[in-house]
């Protein structure tokens, strides 16, 4: 995964996530959505074959774009590893 930055104001952040598809961006999306501060989360793949995700969030000023988008990926991460504790109790 490569993520690059597009656009970035104080209360703005647009960055590509290659690498990435609808699976990553939407549950990012949806963590960013409970977050008081965040105004708009959104991304779009331009054409689902090619395109690269990019995703937009605004907040309100009282939070920084990046701020908000590290914290809601620490907060998939520490979920992600809270479902792998759990699956480790099932016998596959």
């Amino acid at each position: 995964m490569e993520l690059s930055i597009v656009e970035e104001t104080p209360k703005k952040l647009v960055f590509e996530v290659k690498g990435q598809g609808h699976t990553l961006c939407n549950i990012l999306k949806s963590k960013l959505w409970a977050n008081k501060h965040v105004k708009i989360a959104t991304y779009n793949i331009a054409h689902p074959l090619v395109g690269v995700p990019r995703m937009t969030i605004e907040t309100d000023g009282e939070a920084k774009p990046r701020k908000v988008v590290t914290d809601a990926a620490e907060s998939l991460r520490k979920d992600v590893a809270e479902l792998k504790q759990e699956l480790k109790k099932f016998r596959w």
